[in-house]
């Protein structure tokens, strides 16, 4: 059976995090094993609280995993400061884990801030020469890259500047734009359009983890990079249309097993 691992924070309200992420992966017929960063009290309405582990227990998590239950793909979300982001990525150098799906969590859905300011800088010289692909919304790419997003043009510029800066690929979602849902890949030589039509609704908490554990398990599967980031987005697009409907604020996706 082929294996992924989540590194991210814990949504108690279970839409979004490792949650999202392991029933993501299980939706994909890839068994999931976890290493959480940060614990967050947080429901559909906002984040209450967020306290983080140590980030030697973090990197204790990612040990024991990866030698007795190897990943086939990883997957990081939330890491919340400088201290973990760093641990994080000696873990990945020290074990050899690949391919690396980083999803740069900065801020929740509610707006709460989920990424030390300063950890920013440990994200971009530490993680990103380690992700095979890097998957950062409009607010996220703009703060990595210190570029503007108004249009998909934007998105493209700012996917080539993430791989001049260490990534090996980039999916720089245009979620926040408006018109279809766009997001853009670019690999160094290859630039594609991944356009689904938007759907209305308040049912958007979690998308980002759940598209970017679907890319990890589809590389866990055997995909190639575009084949894996194409399939992510019909999965999201499905879960969106397919929300049960729950809480009063960004409820949860239908993440369908």
């Amino acid at each position: 059976m082929r294996t992924a691992l989540t590194i991210a924070g814990s949504d108690s309200s279970g839409g979004a995090g490792i949650q999202a992420d392991l029933k993501t992966f299980a939706a994909h017929g890839v068994y999931g094993t976890s290493a959480i960063t940060a614990v967050t009290a947080q429901n559909t309405t906002g984040v209450s609280g967020v306290e983080a582990l140590a980030a030697a227990f973090v990197a204790a998590q990612i040990d024991a995993v990866a030698i007795d239950i190897p990943p086939d793909a990883v997957k990081i979300g939330m890491l919340a400061n400088a201290d973990i982001v760093r641990a994080v990525a000696d873990a990945i150098r020290r074990h050899g884990l690949s391919p690396v799906v980083l999803d740069t969590v900065m801020i929740a859905k509610s707006h709460a801030p989920l990424l030390d300011a300063g950890a920013v800088d440990a994200l971009r010289r530490d993680l990103l020469p380690l992700a095979t692909v890097v998957t950062p919304n409009v607010p996220e790419g703009e703060a990595l890259t210190g570029l503007t997003i108004e249009s998909a043009a934007d998105l493209l510029a700012v996917a080539k500047r993430l791989v001049e800066m260490g990534a090996k690929a980039a999916l720089v979602k245009g979620g926040h734009l408006d018109g279809p849902a766009v997001d853009v890949f670019w690999d160094g030589t290859t630039g594609v359009e991944l356009i689904a039509d938007r759907i209305e609704t308040r049912h958007t908490h979690g998308t980002g983890c759940t598209l970017s554990s679907a890319i990890a398990a589809r590389l866990a599967l055997g995909d190639g990079l575009i084949e894996a980031c194409r399939a992510a987005k019909t999965f999201v697009t499905r879960a969106i249309a397919n929300a049960p409907g729950l809480g009063h604020g960004y409820g949860p996706l239908g993440i369908l097993l």
